[in-house]
């Protein structure tokens, strides 16, 4: 098999020992963090796929299952620097990425930078706030720079900005477009712990001082270094019309499933095919591979579609969500 042909262009193959010897850091890394959290390990496990793919990953789940905890274990352990922002509906885009200040000594003004400035950023209920702070947040994670005045800061490497919403009260909330929602790599659930989970959670944590420091496990310039080998994991020609496959029949359902052409108002974008790839490789790196397999494919296609189909008014009429048109879609396309 010639991974020359299959690798992104420009990109250089890797062996199998480079990507061994490179993804040494993720089972110390998962150890420490398991330290603090209790379960959760696909959350944490997708937070990884967003950092070694440059991408942004956006939580639903109700308040109290860890969310903060997280970000915040994970930018411990890889020594980052980590802020929390609570979005509310008097929030300013300012408030956010920063402003100028005026110095009444020296008669000037002088740039005070926002807490997006940071390796790890919580934008909890993002859609708390008004679109004018959702579009500057979001502009950032785009261009992955901000402008104050007339100076353009760059943001720290790496940069991630995981966004929570409350799928239960939305009250005075403020929709983010379809077209800010596809910007995100991920949209994860994040459920209740199991009985067993719950119980060490009640184990750890019924104190007034639970034990929540952790040890740097690793250097966060280390995941540049990982994502460049990311670039060059293995992707088969099979795999990619398999991936292909997928966002096409998101647009055209009835091809392969006709009860859910009237289902499905629109499909995922280019992007969705793009992160799906990015995804699975990043999947495989964790999993110590060269290569990718149409299981990593499969087992992140719904956090990559959730937020980019977009349902018909008769699917909501009937209940219908869009974990429901994924795993039908899924069970049709034909795996290699």
């Amino acid at each position: 098999m010639d991974t020359a042909e299959t690798t992104s262009p420009g990109t250089p193959a890797v062996t199998s020992q480079q990507i061994e010897a490179a993804s040494s850091w993720v089972e110390p890394l998962r150890a420490e963090i398991a330290r603090v959290l209790v379960g959760q390990n696909q959350l944490v496990d997708r937070m990884l796929i967003a950092l070694l793919t440059n991408g942004h990953v956006l939580l639903e789940g109700v308040p109290g299952l860890a969310k903060t905890l997280t970000v915040r274990t994970l930018a411990a352990c890889l020594h980052g620097r980590f802020q929390r922002i609570q979005f509310t509906p008097d929030l300013l885009p300012a408030d956010v990425v920063g402003t100028m200040i005026y110095n009444p000594r020296e008669g000037n003004f002088s740039p005070r930078l926002g807490p997006i400035f940071a390796n790890l950023v919580l934008a909890d209920e993002i859609n708390r706030a008004p679109a004018k702070v959702q579009s500057a947040l979001l502009e950032a994670m785009q261009e992955r720079q901000v402008t104050i005045g007339e100076t353009t800061y760059t943001l720290p490497n790496p940069f991630m900005v995981m966004a929570t919403q409350n799928p239960i009260d939305q009250e005075g909330t403020y929709t983010l477009p379809e077209a800010q929602l596809d910007r995100f790599l991920l949209k994860v659930k994040v459920d209740y712990p199991t009985p067993e989970e719950e119980r060490e959670v009640l184990e750890r944590m019924a104190t007034s001082k639970p034990k929540l420091d952790v040890e740097p496990v690793m250097q966060i310039t280390q995941i540049a270094s990982s994502r460049a080998l990311v670039n060059g994991i293995h992707l088969d020609d099979k795999v990619k019309d398999y991936i292909v496959s997928i966002i096409q029949a998101t647009r055209h359902p009835e091809r392969i499933a006709p009860h859910l052409k009237n289902l499905i108002r629109c499909g995922a974008s280019p992007r969705g095919t793009i992160n799906l790839a990015l995804a699975a490789k990043a999947n495989a790196f964790l999993q110590s591979r060269d290569y990718v397999i149409p299981y990593d494919v499969k087992s992140l296609a719904p956090d990559i579609l959730r937020h980019r189909i977009l349902l018909s008014y008769e699917a909501e009429a009937e209940g219908v969500t869009t974990e429901d048109i994924v795993e039908q879609l899924l069970d049709k396309v034909e795996v290699p």
